[in-house]
C-alpha cells in the first residue's frame, strides 16, 4: 500500500468508527477513488458522494486526532494542490529557518486563517476566526487585558459549563496556565491568528485608557454610534437616516427588506447629518447639493468601511451609508451557492480558461461583487497580474491592484482604463460596464489575450448580451470574446426556527402552469415569524444563478442578430441553460427559500420545465 493509499486508509477507518460511514460507503468511497484521476483526495470523494460535509469531517479529525501531517490534511481538504505543497516543501529545504506554515502563508499559497482552520483539524483544538467569530463582549470586558497581552490569549464565549479561550499557541503551558488562574482548569483551550489576538487586545486596551466623550442618544456622536453599531450587529447592508416632517426616521436593509429600527428627535436631524458629514469629510456648509463620502467605523475590535450618500431632500438631508464587505468575508466560489453540475461547468469552461469576458449581471444588491470577487479570489495566483477600476472598491483583496474610481479628480473610468490595459495585465477586473466605451475595452482586452471580468445591469443573462449588441459592439467581436454571462439574485431564506412545511396554492400553481400533482413529492416551506427572524419569516439570503456559457449555436445566433426570445430558446434547447426562476424552483422545492420570495425577486419570461428536469439539469 503506496503512502496515499495509507492516508485514505486511515481516514475511512476513523469514517466508520465515528459512525460518519458505514463499511459499505467506505468500501463504496475507496472503490471510486480507486477509479478517479490520482489528484482526488479520498475526502473530496467522501464530500462528493455526500457522504459527509467539510464541518463533519473536520469534527471526526480533531476528536481523532489522526497521525496525519499537517501537508496531508491541506492537501485532503482541498486547501492546497499537491503542487503548491511540493513547492513549499523545497522552499523550505532551502530555508530551514521557517516553518511550513509560515512558508505557505508567505507565498501566498492559502490565507493565514485557512491554514489556522486545517492546522486546529491536525491538533485537535477547536478554530476561532476573529475577524467572523460572535464574541462573548461581557466575558471579554470582565478580563485584565494586560494579563490576556502578556500571555497571549483571548475569552471568546462560554461553552456550557466552560470557558472557551482563544490562544496564539495552544501548546505553551505557561499561557495556558495564566488562563487557567482567571476561568479554573475546565476550559476549552483553541487556536487563532496570534496577530489577530493581539491587535483585538490592543483595541480594548486603548479603548479603555482613552477618555472618551460621552455618549448617549442625546447627543448627535451617541446617535450616530449607536445606530451604526447596531446595524452591523443585526448585519444590515445599508442604513437609511430619512428625515421627515417632524422627526428622523432611521431604517436598516437586512435580508434586501427595509426594517424599520427608530425614530430621533427633530432637532437632531441637522446635527447628525452634521456629524456623518464630519466623518466622511464631505462639506459641512453645503446644504443644498447631494455629496458623497466614505469613512471608517470601529465596532468590537473590527473595522468597516462605509460609503456614504447626502441626498438633499425637503424636510433636510437624507443620509444612506452602505457597509461595505471586508477580504474576511469573502466568499470561496466553491460555497457561493452554485449547483454541482453548474458550479462544475463554471470552474472548467469559465474560470479555468486563459482569456474571455466573464459578465455577470443582475440589479443593484443582487450580490454581484461578492461574486464577482469570488471568482477574482478562485483565479489570482502569485504568477498573474490582475488589475482592478472599481466604483468604489468594496472588497480589499491582497496580492492584486485595485483602484477606485475618482472623477473628483478626473480619476474616470475612461482615463483609468486607457491605462490598465497598460499595466501588462493577465486578468483586468472592470467593476460594472456603465457605457459603450468601458464594453470596448473589455471585449478589446479579451481579443488580445486578456480575462476579463466584470458586472452588468440587466435582468437576465440573455439580456446582458442583447444590451451588448445595442451599445454599438460589433456582433463578431461579442461572438468571439465573451465566455459566459452569469445573471443572479438573492433571495431570503425561510427561518429555520419558524419554518413549517405548506403546500402551493392553486393561483402560485396558475403562475407555474404547474398542477398539484407535479409538486406533491415536494417539501416547500414558509417562515410562520418569531423573535430569531424578526417575525418575518425568513433569515439569511442565498444567490440563484442562470449560467449561459456561450456554444456554436450561440455565438451564430448572436452573428445573425436573433432576438432575445430567439436566443434564449435556444441557449435552453443547445447549453443546458437552467433559468433563475427554474433554479429558484429547485431551492424552494427542497424548503431552502418561498414562491412569494421567488414571484417578487425573480423575472418569469418563460414557463419552467418540471421541477425533477431541473434537479437532473443541475446535479441534484
Amino acid at each position: 500500500m503506496n503512502k496515499i493509499d495509507e492516508i485514505s486508509d486511515t481516514i475511512l477507518k476513523a469514517l466508520v468508527k465515528a459512525g460518519i460511514l458505514t463499511q459499505e460507503r467506505a468500501k463504496t468511497a475507496w472503490r471510486v477513488k480507486s477509479k478517479l484521476p490520482t489528484g482526488k483526495t479520498v475526502v473530496e470523494v467522501i464530500k462528493d458522494l455526500k457522504y459527509a460535509n467539510s464541518d463533519q469531517l473536520k469534527a471526526v479529525f480533531r476528536s481523532n486526532l489522526l497521525s496525519l501531517r499537517i501537508g496531508d490534511i491541506l492537501v485532503e481538504f482541498g486547501y492546497l494542490s499537491p503542487e503548491k505543497l511540493r513547492a513549499a516543501l523545497d522552499i523550505q529545504k532551502s530555508d530551514t529557518t521557517k516553518q511550513l506554515g509560515q512558508i505557505i502563508i508567505e507565498h501566498q499559497f492559502m490565507s493565514e486563517n485557512d491554514f489556522l482552520d486545517a492546522l486546529s483539524v491536525q491538533l485537535g483544538f477547536p478554530f476561532v476566526n476573529l475577524s467572523v467569530e460572535e464574541l462573548d463582549h461581557d466575558l471579554i470586558s470582565h478580563a485584565p487585558i494586560q494579563w490576556c497581552l502578556s500571555n497571549h490569549f483571548l475569552p471568546v464565549r462560554n461553552q456550557k459549563d466552560k470557558v472557551v479561550v482563544a490562544f496564539a499557541d495552544p501548546f505553551n503551558k505557561a499561557d495556558i496556565k495564566s488562563a487557567q488562574q482567571l476561568y479554573g482548569e475546565n476550559l476549552v483551550v483553541a487556536i487563532s491568528s496570534p496577530g489577530s489576538i493581539e491587535k483585538y487586545l490592543k483595541q480594548l486596551a486603548e479603548g479603555k485608557t482613552k477618555s472618551r466623550v460621552v455618549m448617549d442618544e442625546n447627543t448627535a456622536i451617541g446617535i450616530v454610534e449607536s445606530v451604526i453599531s447596531t446595524a452591523i450587529q443585526k448585519g444590515a447592508s445599508d442604513i437609511h437616516l430619512e428625515p421627515l416632517k417632524d422627526r428622523l426616521q432611521v431604517k436598516y436593509r437586512i435580508d434586501g427588506i427595509l426594517i424599520f429600527y427608530k425614530d430621533f428627535p427633530l432637532e437632531s436631524i441637522s446635527m447628525v447629518t452634521a456629524r456623518i458629514k464630519v466623518l466622511c469629510k464631505a462639506n459641512i456648509a453645503e446644504k443644498r447639493r447631494h455629496q458623497d463620502g466614505r469613512m471608517s467605523f470601529e465596532d468590537n475590535g473590527n473595522n468597516y468601511d462605509l460609503r456614504v450618500s447626502i441626498y438633499a431632500a425637503i424636510f433636510g438631508e437624507k443620509v444612506v451609508l452602505r457597509v461595505l464587505n471586508r477580504i474576511d468575508q469573502i466568499i470561496r466560489i466553491e460555497d457561493i451557492g452554485m449547483q454541482p453540475k453548474m458550479l462544475e461547468r463554471y470552474l472548467r469552461d469559465v474560470l479555468n480558461v486563459p482569456s474571455g469576458v466573464l459578465i455577470i449581471t443582475g440589479p443593484t444588491g443582487s450580490g454581484k461583487t461578492t461574486t464577482l470577487y469570488s471568482c477574482v479570489n478562485y483565479i489570482k495566483k502569485p504568477e498573474l497580474c490582475i488589475i482592478t477600476a472599481e466604483d468604489p472598491v468594496e472588497y480589499v483583496m491582497e496580492g492584486i491592484t485595485q483602484c477606485s474610481i475618482d472623477p473628483n479628480i478626473n480619476l474616470t473610468y475612461e482615463e483609468t482604463l486607457r491605462h490598465v490595459v497598460r499595466q501588462d495585465p493577465d486578468v483586468i477586473v472592470i467593476g460594472e460596464i456603465r457605457d459603450n466605451y468601458s464594453a470596448d475595452v473589455a471585449v478589446h482586452a479579451a481579443l488580445t489575450g486578456h480575462k476579463v471580468l466584470t458586472s452588468f445591469h440587466t435582468e437576465d443573462s440573455i439580456s446582458g448580451l442583447i444590451r451588448l449588441m445595442n451599445m454599438d459592439i460589433e456582433a463578431f467581436l461579442i461572438s468571439s470574446t465573451v465566455v459566459c454571462i452569469l445573471s443572479q439574485r438573492l433571495l431570503r431564506k425561510v427561518c429555520r426556527h419558524c419554518g413549517k412545511p405548506y403546500k402551493p396554492s392553486s393561483s402560485e400553481l396558475k403562475i407555474l402552469g404547474y398542477v398539484p400533482k407535479d409538486l406533491g413529492r415536494f417539501n416547500f416551506m414558509k417562515g410562520a415569524g418569531c423573535q430569531a427572524c424578526n417575525y418575518t419569516g425568513y433569515k439569511g439570503r442565498i444567490p440563484v444563478f442562470e449560467m449561459l456559457v456561450l456554444n456554436e449555436q450561440v455565438r451564430e445566433a448572436i452573428l445573425d442578430h436573433k432576438s432575445s426570445h430567439e436566443i434564449r430558446k435556444i441557449s435552453i434547447d443547445t447549453t443546458n441553460l437552467v433559468t433563475l426562476m427554474e433554479e429558484a424552483l429547485s431551492k424552494a422545492a427542497v424548503g431552502i427559500t418561498t414562491l412569494d420570495e421567488i414571484f417578487r425577486c425573480v423575472p418569469r419570461l418563460l414557463p419552467p420545465r418540471p421541477i425533477q428536469e431541473i434537479n437532473r439539469l443541475l446535479g441534484n
